[in-house]
């Protein structure tokens, strides 16, 4: 079985989904989802979104917790940074999520390490 055809992997994709949707609700940039379970074993996505504050960063970080919860009856493993609130990690086992302030974005530039993960589109398609 490939990846594309496990539904545990496919529901950690729409959990990573989920979450990126989440923090664009509350206005995250440069959100972006990326399937890295071919190059990690601890999970199988990531969601790394910015925010412009660390109080921007804590109503993303409480968004994304309070819809992940919502549609898949599951809370984080664990919550890291939440004490200086310029880059916290939410742990949902197959799905970590990295909030950072812009600064810490730029400074430690997470995507860079993973370059190879293909991006998982997230998005809703714009009405008109």
């Amino acid at each position: 079985m490939t990846e594309a055809d496990d539904p545990a992997h496919l529901a950690a994709l729409e959990r990573a989904v989920v979450a990126a949707r989440a923090a664009d609700d509350k206005k995250a940039t440069d959100v972006l989802v990326l399937d890295v379970a071919s190059i990690l074993t601890i999970a199988d996505a990531f969601v790394i979104a910015s925010a412009s504050n660390t109080r921007q960063v804590r109503t993303i970080v409480d968004e994304v917790e309070r819809q992940v919860r919502a549609s898949s009856g599951t809370g984080p493993l664990r919550v890291e940074g939440l004490g200086e609130m310029s880059w916290v990690l939410l742990d949902f086992g197959d799905v970590i999520v990295h909030v950072f302030t812009d600064e810490q974005r730029r400074f430690y530039d997470i995507e860079r390490l993973y370059r190879d993960a293909p991006v998982v589109p997230w998005a809703l398609p714009v009405a008109t």
